[in-house]
């Protein structure tokens, strides 16, 4: 059985259910796109290409390639805490955008995994 995707068309329910990609990406709060910060032109791309939908995460505590410690604990606030923005889509949507996401960042990681949908509904009455 082929399945063909409309990888511009938003996903629908039956889409979704059942196995899935997870992209994680990881940034700095600081980070930025021109004058906008990274995570909202990122939301903005998965949006724009109709992907299922972006969770960002501000993290608390964290440190990355660089190995310098970032945390909201000290006398001072940081400046650059560590974000994560999470999309779950199908792996073909997900490898569509990955060259425009790599091409907006500078430094950071990417990971995928295999997730498993149970459910993708909006709210009743919405």
């Amino acid at each position: 059985m082929t399945t063909s995707i409309n990888v511009g068309a938003r996903p629908t329910r039956d889409d979704m259910l059942g196995e899935q990609v997870l992209l994680r990406i990881f940034i700095g709060e600081s980070d930025k796109l021109g004058h906008v910060p990274l995570f909202e032109a990122l939301v903005e791309l998965f949006r724009r290409e109709g992907l299922a939908g972006a969770t960002v995460l501000r993290g608390v505590a964290g440190f990355g390639a660089h190995s310098m410690y970032h945390t909201d604990r000290l006398l001072r606030l940081s400046s650059d805490l560590p974000m994560v923005i999470e999309v779950v889509d199908n792996r073909e949507r997900i490898e569509t955008v990955l060259p425009t996401v790599e091409e907006m960042m500078d430094g950071g990681m990417i990971t995928l995994e295999k997730v498993s949908v149970w459910l993708y509904a909006r709210k009743r009455g919405a």
